[in-house]
């Protein structure tokens, strides 16, 4: 038996006290994508630091082929769309723990939401474009 806020004896439970708090479903989701996304733009972040540091004096012809080699463009692509990916899942962890108004909240996920979509669309486009020859 637990003691209460007012001094008296409570029957219930820990567990019986946290039933009805909120769902426990989602977070292991987000948790998951979370480590997903930071190793995935983690390894694609090395390979173009590796790429970008052996080439650092090419000129502009040099590395508009690097791009443009089919492996590189993959990687660059699967970067940018981590990196957003990730960012987005981050900021949104931040709206939930900080913006307590839900108008608030739901307008600054909506914006992290399309910013994030608009600059991984504009970063695979322009990836394409280089790597397509345009």
């Amino acid at each position: 038996m637990n003691t209460g806020m007012n001094g008296g004896m409570e029957m219930r439970t820990p567990l019986k006290r946290a039933r009805g708090l909120g769902s426990a479903k989602d977070g292991t989701h987000h948790f998951i994508w979370q480590r997903v996304t930071a190793i995935a733009t983690g390894l694609s972040g090395l390979w173009l630091l590796g790429m970008l540091l052996a080439l650092r004096s090419a000129d502009y012809a040099v590395m508009h082929a690097l791009v443009a080699d089919p492996v590189n463009a993959a990687v660059l692509v699967a970067f940018l769309l981590g990196m957003f990916w990730h960012a987005r899942l981050g900021l949104q962890v931040i709206v939930e723990d900080y913006v307590h108004t839900p108008l608030t909240a739901t307008l600054a996920q909506l914006a992290i939401l399309f910013v994030c979509a608009l600059a991984a669309i504009a970063g695979v486009l322009a990836v394409l474009r280089v790597a397509l020859g345009s």
